[in-house]
């Protein structure tokens, strides 16, 4: 048993490292509609890839879950171990006071070779008292698909939603992709050479298809891929990882052709119908940097769903 940590907290927790039932893990996961990042398929497809991964669940005093945390894992130069606990501890107590607690609980308790450095970054607006801010958080973009279609309509930035109806009234169809690796290789490809044209940051190269067996256990179609055609050739496309009630926008690639026509609200706006259907709850659209990425910050932000802005990584 672990004290809990910090001045009047005075519950105790359990921290129960490695050796979790997956099952147990996918439903605290599903009911906290939590981000893939902290979904056990995510750790599962960054372990195929290569990257070590660490799980840990914190109890409280009755048995209850308070927390699942899971970690990535380096040891830099032999010396030096590090824990990246990226969205997260996904807490699953509405109670904010034991948030610090629980983040300091699970640093302290993590089974790596010191010297260390572990890091988390919940999904949090506060700070976490006791635990000094090194990066300054992120803001992403979240839909909300618990709503109906047509308050998520009302919610598009006007111009945003006159650029769908225009695809719309233009016959822009959006089109299923194959799960076959053969049917969306050419959507990666492209996206490859437009991420390496503006230089940002990408899952390891194969990430997609170790997704796909790893969150296969329990979601038959961990993929949804769309694609809008001209003629016989495509002008854009979407791809977003599935895994319970959550969804991740993972890539987009557009031509001239695309953009002109408005093929990305149309694909957006189609992905949320499918996702929403399947009963997916929360639709991510990734981080917005409005100074190097103003267009696309743009987009995701007129598409209607909400800033969340995190307080940042911890140590």
């Amino acid at each position: 048993m672990i004290a809990g940590p910090g001045r009047g907290y005075t519950a105790r927790m359990q921290a129960i490292w490695n050796g979790l039932a997956r099952a147990d893990w996918d439903a605290l996961h599903r009911s906290a509609a939590g981000p893939l990042q902290q979904d056990w398929a995510w750790g599962e497809a960054l372990a195929a890839t290569g990257v070590p991964v660490l799980r840990v669940r914190l109890d409280g005093a009755g048995g209850e879950p308070l927390a699942i945390a899971q970690f990535i894992t380096r040891r830099l130069a032999g010396l030096l171990s590090v824990g990246l606990c990226s969205r997260g501890p996904l807490l699953l107590s509405n109670d904010p006071a034991h948030a610090a607690a629980a983040c300091r609980a699970i640093t302290c308790g993590i089974p790596l070779r010191r010297p260390r450095l572990v890091f988390v970054a919940p999904e949090l607006e506060a700070a976490l008292p006791g635990l000094q801010r090194m990066v300054t958080g992120q803001s992403v973009v979240i839909i909300d698909l618990d709503q109906p279609p047509e308050a998520l309509r009302a919610a598009m930035h006007p111009k945003w939603r006159n650029r769908l109806v225009a695809a719309e009234r233009a016959g822009l169809r959006a089109q299923r992709v194959g799960a076959r690796p053969a049917q969306y290789r050419w959507l990666l490809e492209r996206e490859g050479v437009q991420r390496g044209r503006r230089g940002y940051w990408a899952l390891p190269a194969g990430f997609v298809e170790a997704w796909q067996q790893a969150a296969a256990a329990g979601e038959p179609e961990p993929l949804l891929t769309l694609r809008v055609d001209q003629g016989r050739e495509p002008i854009a496309g979407m791809m977003f990882l599935v895994r319970g009630a959550s969804a991740l926008y993972h890539v987009g690639w557009t031509d001239e052709r695309g953009r002109e026509a408005g093929a990305h609200p149309l694909l957006l706006w189609q992905a949320m119908l499918a996702l929403r259907e399947r009963g997916v709850r929360r639709l991510e659209l990734g981080a917005i940097d409005t100074q190097r990425g103003a267009a696309l910050a743009r987009f995701k932000i007129g598409s209607g769903g909400r800033v969340a802005a995190f307080s940042g990584t911890w140590l």
